[in-house]
């Protein structure tokens, strides 16, 4: 292939705003009594991925909850190092972003960061950081969220003992205390 025709198919010389960001990649955000709130919408591999690489920028230690929607068990433990937190998130991405339906949530004094059952991540802060955070991330702003694509349920939600087991090995790891969540049928 000439230079000449390289150039041609190259995206090097062109001016496209989404060419270093899928446009998939995007956040919303909103305040309501001194709470700041961003939600964001990305593909469940990199929902994953978000929250493991955003969780570095919450404080040293925080409260952890995971919830399971296909058992309905709960665990749940306070203090737990945030390094430790991110160890049992990398170890648990590959079957959290496959079969979702899980929802991990880390606490902080001033943010809450939450990875939603529909692998949707939402922060709560007392201040604005985030937004500055995610837009550094190359996320592009939204002024609305999207239509729902996916309401999991746990009837709706197949078996995944891989996750299971990760879920059971990451509360274990991090010292998480279990309760059992009535089936509502």
């Amino acid at each position: 292939m000439s230079l000449h025709a390289r150039n041609a198919v190259s995206l090097v010389n062109r001016d496209e705003s989404d060419r270093f960001r899928p446009p998939s990649d995007w956040f919303v955000t909103s305040r309501s009594d001194g709470v700041y709130v961003a939600r964001i919408g990305v593909t469940s591999e990199r929902a994953v991925d978000l929250l493991h690489a955003l969780s570095v920028h919450l404080d040293p230690e925080v409260d952890v909850f995971l919830s399971d929607e296909r058992s309905g068990t709960e665990w749940g433990g306070t203090d737990v190092p945030v390094s430790e937190f991110r160890d049992a998130l990398g170890r648990m991405r590959f079957p959290l972003a496959t079969y979702g339906g899980v929802e991990v949530t880390a606490v902080g004094p001033n943010d809450q960061l939450s990875l939603t059952s529909e692998l949707q991540v939402v922060i709560y802060a007392r201040s604005d950081r985030w937004y500055f955070l995610l837009d550094g991330l190359g996320l592009s702003e939204r002024t609305e969220l999207p239509a729902p694509s996916w309401t999991p349920s746990r009837s709706s939600l197949v078996s995944a003992p891989e996750l299971t087991a990760a879920l059971t090995a990451a509360a274990a790891r991090l010292g998480l205390a279990t309760r059992a969540v009535p089936v509502s049928r």
